[in-house]
């Protein structure tokens, strides 16, 4: 009960953000919170907690709790991953090889025939919990040095401590079942619901640094996007068209 009231007020409190409700960019204190949704303050807390490492909010030692400038800025996504303390988040390798890039790889990566790419493979552990699966694939051209610190710790990291601007990711999420390999590498029954998520990150170059497919179990997904008015008419007049 206590974890749904907490997603709930997350959720609430992102609505409100972006309905404009705080016009001074603060919030109510902890206490007025507590009262308004009938929770306990610890409750309160988890929930400001979650929107912090979300980058919403940030607090204000001894003037309380603000919203980041340009927090508002769409599109906004945010999942199980980035509602979880950094510091209670970890991987475990299974591998790290270097491998000829198939033509599907040679093709994202955009690479001359013959190339090799990095091929890993790591569970992904979430306040100690074994939840994803992620097989990824990094160009050799970019990441000429790659071992299992680097694996457990973070691609994303070593990318820009190597000197690269990340621009954005390309991400898409499909409905799966966990096959035998998967649910033994979870601790789960071959057959459980899960997500398929498939990811392409670009550097500031357009160059694609890192490809990855990942299997999650206990994973929800949620995001704010502009309502795109030309688009939805340009549908709607070929939906008529067709009737």
């Amino acid at each position: 009960m206590t974890a749904r009231k907490t997603q709930f007020l997350v959720e609430d409190l992102i609505s409100k953000i972006f309905q404009k409700q705080f016009p001074d960019g603060k919030l109510p204190s902890e206490r007025k919170l507590a009262e308004t949704y009938g929770v306990s303050r610890s409750t309160v807390q988890q929930a400001l907690t979650r929107l912090a490492g979300m980058g919403l909010l940030q607090r204000r030692q001894g003037d309380g709790v603000y919203i980041r400038k340009n927090a508002q800025r769409y599109p906004m996504v945010y999942n199980s991953a980035t509602q979880i303390r950094y510091s209670a988040m970890s991987s475990k390798m299974i591998y790290l090889r270097k491998i000829k890039a198939a033509p599907e790889l040679a093709s994202i990566f955009d690479l001359p025939s013959n190339s090799e790419v990095w091929e890993f493979k790591r569970v992904r552990i979430m306040n100690y919990v074994k939840t994803q699966i992620e097989t990824g694939y990094l160009p050799c051209s970019l990441f000429p040095l790659v071992d299992a610190e680097v694996v457990e710790d973070s691609i994303q990291n070593h990318a820009m401590e190597m000197g690269y601007s990340i621009s954005r990711f390309m991400t898409t999420y499909r409905p799966t079942q966990l096959d035998r390999e998967e649910a033994e590498l979870l601790n789960c029954k071959k057959g459980e619901p899960a997500f398929s998520i498939t990811s392409r990150g670009y550097l500031r170059d357009g160059s694609v640094f890192v490809h990855s497919s990942i299997t999650a179990i206990h994973y929800e997904c949620t995001y704010i996007v502009p309502f795109n008015k030309e688009v939805y008419l340009q549908r709607r007049t070929r939906k008529e068209k067709t009737e």
